[in-house]
């Protein structure tokens, strides 16, 4: 419950504050923690072909 409402909170401030610049870089820094989380974990062979 507490996750949905940051993650609504966060959107509704951008929406408001016209900070449309924020998405990109959000986006960008769960990707490299998704690289970071799965590089450390049996999955990383699979990810390095991708490179």
């Amino acid at each position: 419950m507490a996750r949905q409402s940051l993650i609504k909170e966060f959107f509704l401030f951008i929406r408001q504050e016209k900070k449309w610049w924020l998405i990109p870089l959000v986006v960008v820094l769960l990707l490299v923690g998704a690289l970071v989380i799965f590089g450390s974990s049996p999955v990383a062979p699979f990810l390095y072909p991708l490179f």
